[in-house]
Protein backbone atom coordinates (compact mmCIF):
# COMPACT_ATOMS: atom_id res chain seq x y z
CA UNK A 1 0.00 0.00 0.00
CA UNK A 2 2.42 2.30 -1.35
CA UNK A 3 -0.20 5.05 -2.03
CA UNK A 4 -2.47 5.08 1.08
CA UNK A 5 -3.81 8.11 1.44
CA UNK A 6 -6.92 8.52 3.89
CA UNK A 7 -10.41 9.66 3.04
CA UNK A 8 -12.96 11.48 5.10
CA UNK A 9 -12.52 13.20 7.67
CA UNK A 10 -9.32 15.37 8.00
CA UNK A 11 -7.20 15.05 11.04
CA UNK A 12 -6.31 17.14 13.64
CA UNK A 13 -3.48 19.44 12.15
CA UNK A 14 -5.98 19.69 9.05
CA UNK A 15 -8.59 20.52 11.39
CA UNK A 16 -6.58 23.41 12.97
CA UNK A 17 -5.21 24.41 9.67
CA UNK A 18 -8.02 25.09 8.55
CA UNK A 19 -9.67 26.77 11.64
CA UNK A 20 -6.46 28.87 11.75
CA UNK A 21 -7.17 30.11 7.91
CA UNK A 22 -11.11 30.60 8.14
CA UNK A 23 -10.00 32.59 11.73
CA UNK A 24 -7.16 34.87 9.64
CA UNK A 25 -9.85 35.40 7.19
CA UNK A 26 -12.21 36.17 9.62
CA UNK A 27 -9.96 38.63 11.15
CA UNK A 28 -8.79 40.51 8.25
CA UNK A 29 -12.21 41.33 7.07
CA UNK A 30 -12.86 42.60 10.38
CA UNK A 31 -10.18 44.46 10.54
CA UNK A 32 -10.62 45.79 7.03
CA UNK A 33 -14.47 47.05 7.71
CA UNK A 34 -13.20 48.62 11.16
CA UNK A 35 -10.72 50.78 9.43
CA UNK A 36 -13.39 51.81 6.29
CA UNK A 37 -15.66 52.67 9.00
CA UNK A 38 -13.31 54.43 11.21
CA UNK A 39 -12.26 56.45 8.21
CA UNK A 40 -15.35 56.90 6.95
CA UNK A 41 -16.48 58.24 10.06
CA UNK A 42 -13.29 60.86 10.54
CA UNK A 43 -14.04 61.97 7.28
CA UNK A 44 -17.95 63.08 8.08
CA UNK A 45 -16.65 64.68 11.10
CA UNK A 46 -13.91 66.92 9.53
CA UNK A 47 -16.65 67.67 6.83
CA UNK A 48 -18.68 69.28 9.50
CA UNK A 49 -16.00 70.72 11.22
CA UNK A 50 -15.06 72.21 7.58
CA UNK A 51 -18.90 73.32 7.19
CA UNK A 52 -19.36 74.59 11.02
CA UNK A 53 -15.85 77.06 10.00
CA UNK A 54 -17.85 77.79 6.28
CA UNK A 55 -21.17 79.10 9.02
CA UNK A 56 -19.21 80.98 11.50
CA UNK A 57 -17.17 82.95 8.86
CA UNK A 58 -20.96 84.09 6.57
CA UNK A 59 -22.14 84.66 9.97
CA UNK A 60 -19.19 87.13 11.09
CA UNK A 61 -19.06 88.45 7.48
CA UNK A 62 -22.72 89.47 7.87
CA UNK A 63 -22.94 91.04 11.22
CA UNK A 64 -19.79 93.25 10.17
CA UNK A 65 -21.60 94.47 7.41
CA UNK A 66 -24.52 94.99 9.79
CA UNK A 67 -22.64 96.76 11.89
CA UNK A 68 -21.42 99.01 9.12
CA UNK A 69 -24.70 100.11 7.52
CA UNK A 70 -26.04 100.93 11.04
CA UNK A 71 -23.35 103.14 11.72
CA UNK A 72 -23.77 104.34 8.11
CA UNK A 73 -27.34 104.95 8.67
CA UNK A 74 -26.79 107.05 12.06
CA UNK A 75 -24.03 109.01 10.55
CA UNK A 76 -26.48 109.90 7.49
CA UNK A 77 -29.53 110.18 10.47
CA UNK A 78 -27.57 112.35 13.09
CA UNK A 79 -28.26 116.34 12.58
CA UNK A 80 -25.17 118.53 13.04
CA UNK A 81 -25.80 119.12 16.84
CA UNK A 82 -25.30 123.28 16.79
CA UNK A 83 -28.22 123.34 13.98
CA UNK A 84 -31.04 121.67 16.08
CA UNK A 85 -33.36 123.74 18.09
CA UNK A 86 -34.75 122.03 21.61
CA UNK A 87 -38.29 121.44 21.87
CA UNK A 88 -39.09 124.41 23.43
CA UNK A 89 -38.10 126.84 20.17
CA UNK A 90 -34.97 128.73 22.38
CA UNK A 91 -31.66 128.41 20.60
CA UNK A 92 -29.56 127.78 23.37
CA UNK A 93 -26.24 128.88 21.50
CA UNK A 94 -27.94 132.11 20.29
CA UNK A 95 -28.74 132.61 23.83
CA UNK A 96 -25.66 132.26 25.17
CA UNK A 97 -24.09 134.27 22.64
CA UNK A 98 -25.74 137.12 24.10
CA UNK A 99 -25.65 136.10 27.54
CA UNK A 100 -21.72 136.49 26.80
CA UNK A 101 -21.96 139.51 24.86
CA UNK A 102 -24.40 141.24 27.75
CA UNK A 103 -21.47 140.39 30.30
CA UNK A 104 -18.53 141.49 28.20
CA UNK A 105 -20.38 145.14 27.85
CA UNK A 106 -20.77 144.76 31.96
CA UNK A 107 -24.37 144.79 31.74
CA UNK A 108 -24.79 141.51 33.86
CA UNK A 109 -22.25 139.93 36.00
CA UNK A 110 -20.37 136.84 35.71
CA UNK A 111 -22.17 135.23 39.02
CA UNK A 112 -25.61 136.58 36.67
CA UNK A 113 -24.07 135.15 33.62
CA UNK A 114 -23.28 131.64 35.20
CA UNK A 115 -27.08 131.23 36.91
CA UNK A 116 -28.48 132.22 33.48
CA UNK A 117 -26.38 129.59 31.74
CA UNK A 118 -26.98 126.60 34.47
CA UNK A 119 -30.87 127.93 33.68
CA UNK A 120 -30.47 127.61 30.01
CA UNK A 121 -28.52 124.38 30.01
CA UNK A 122 -31.27 122.94 32.31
Amino acid sequence: MPGFRRVGRPGLVGLAARTAVVAGTATAVSGGMQRHQQQKAQDQWEQEQYEAQQQQAAMQAAAQQAVAQQQAQAAAAAPPPAAAAPAGGVDVVAELQKLAGLQQQGIITPEEFAAAKAKLLS
